[in-house]
């Protein structure tokens, strides 16, 4: 939320949109529980969580079920397509959704989103009870991420609503590790209950997305700044214009975009369990859970320790830990060491998680955040789908090559690799993620606010 003492309706100068990097005064104390101390950002948290249980289990089933249709010959490519479908929607409605989320009830927003996502929901369980095309997969799955397209933004923009600023850097740790629970839970649940019913399966999303639904009724917000700017291109691009002179955030979504581009291990997982560690459904919902019990591991460690002194030089060592935990991952040859590897994978890439996320919210002012947020999902939300759209095709052409095995095997590995290179350019040419400091002291960038020691 907007510091108090701030003008809200002051407009950043394009030299401080550029220069400043807060953060990196010293704390007094911490409470590692802050956050979950306020009622409103429990009830959000619960429901997020079915929300994100739900989607986790139609996307073991998803995954699965078109890996089994379509046989060993094209399912890389078959399931590369998943990841490009769900993308298209983040790409196209981002700009417009983060000017929905800066001009209306946020709350309200998110609902019209899951009630989207329960629809296609029930519509997937009727494809799969009836044995319907694979192309009816393929389009329910794009209408169901139309739904989160159009709710992310407002999503992502509700939390400071419930959070003090000087918490939020809590919330947002305890939010990432409340999506990790929900990410260790939903394959695992979900490897179980395609093993029955793969329409079970999206039943639950269905339910999932009611509940949340319900939940938002409950909450009561901060009352929000909301624009009353028309819808025009210029005030669409509001948001992209803030991130493109704020160096800091720029930095952070580059970060973050092109290592997730290049490291979408998770599309190729039903190769990896199936036909190269030969573990099954069962491991196959284990190997989509690991990433996220090291991610929940991360959180309580960062959660319980005192805020990060050096929070983008840490981003930037994350990064690169991913890359290299994705390189032996893609070499193991044995279940446990897969499963540590693509465990540290999540631990590695929560720590960038609370930071980047912690910079989109708390940098902007209220006014701006649904369209700064709506940027990085364009980039960071699309970035996991087209990941795997990129990690398919990647598998396909070194398939070609190598064999199917061998080119999932090749893909993964470059994506590895591709991490790292992308920290080494990234530090180079933002000098301000290195610069950056403690996350409790980010505040909105104001006319009158002078930049804070890193």
């Amino acid at each position: 939320m907007p510091d108090p003492e701030r003008p809200a309706s002051a407009a950043p100068t394009e030299e401080q949109l550029e220069t400043q990097t807060p953060g990196g005064s010293k704390v007094e104390g911490h409470d590692p529980y802050a956050a979950l101390r306020i009622s409103g950002f429990r009830l959000y948290v619960i429901g997020w969580v079915a929300s994100v249980i739900g989607q986790q289990v139609q996307s073991v089933a998803v995954q699965w079920q078109i890996a089994q249709r379509v046989g060993m010959q094209h399912e890389a490519m078959a399931l590369g397509l998943v990841g490009g479908i769900q993308a298209l929607p983040i790409i196209l409605l981002a700009l417009p959704a983060g000017h929905l989320a800066d001009r209306f009830d946020r709350r309200r927003v998110i609902q019209i989103g899951q009630v989207v996502v329960a629809l296609c929901s029930l519509g997937l369980a009727a494809a799969s009870h009836w044995n319907g095309s694979i192309y009816w997969f393929y389009l329910l799955l794009g209408l169901s991420a139309t739904g989160e397209a159009i709710g992310w933004p407002a999503r992502s923009a509700l939390l400071p609503q419930i959070v003090p600023a000087e918490e939020f850097a809590n919330a947002a740790t305890w939010n990432s590790s409340a999506f990790q629970v929900a990410s260790v839970a939903g394959p695992a649940v979900g490897g179980l209950i395609i093993y029955f019913s793969q329409t079970a399966a999206y039943m639950l999303d269905a339910v999932c997305a009611v509940t949340f639904f319900s939940l938002l009724l409950l909450l009561s917000v901060e009352a929000q700044v909301r624009t009353k700017e028309p819808i025009s291109i210029s005030n669409l691009v509001a948001g992209v214009r803030f991130v493109w002179r704020t160096k800091v955030i720029l930095g952070a979504i580059t970060l973050d975009l092109f290592a997730v581009l290049l490291g979408g291990a998770t599309y190729l997982l039903p190769i990896f369990a199936a036909d190269i560690l030969h573990v099954g459904s069962f491991g196959f919902g284990w190997l989509r859970a690991a990433p996220a019990i090291g991610a929940f591991i991360m959180a309580m460690l960062l959660a319980h320790a005192p805020p990060m002194k050096r929070a983008g030089a840490t981003m930037l060592w994350s990064v690169a830990g991913f890359g290299l935990a994705t390189v032996v991952f893609a070499y193991s040859r044995s279940f446990t060491l897969s499963l540590i590897a693509f465990g540290l994978t999540g631990a590695f890439d929560n720590i960038s998680v609370v930071v980047r996320h912690t910079l989109v919210q708390m940098l902007p002012p209220d006014r701006m955040r649904g369209r700064v947020s709506a940027v990085n999902n364009v980039f960071i939300g699309a970035s996991n789908e087209i990941g795997g759209l990129e990690s398919g095709l990647a598998a396909w052409g070194f398939a070609r090559l190598l064999g199917p095995m061998s080119g999932a095997i090749a893909s993964v590995a470059f994506g590895g690799f591709g991490a790292i290179v992308v920290v080494i350019v990234v530090a180079m040419f933002f000098p301000d993620i290195r610069r950056f400091g403690s996350l409790r002291d980010a505040r909105p960038i104001e006319d009158d606010a002078s930049p804070a020691a890193a």
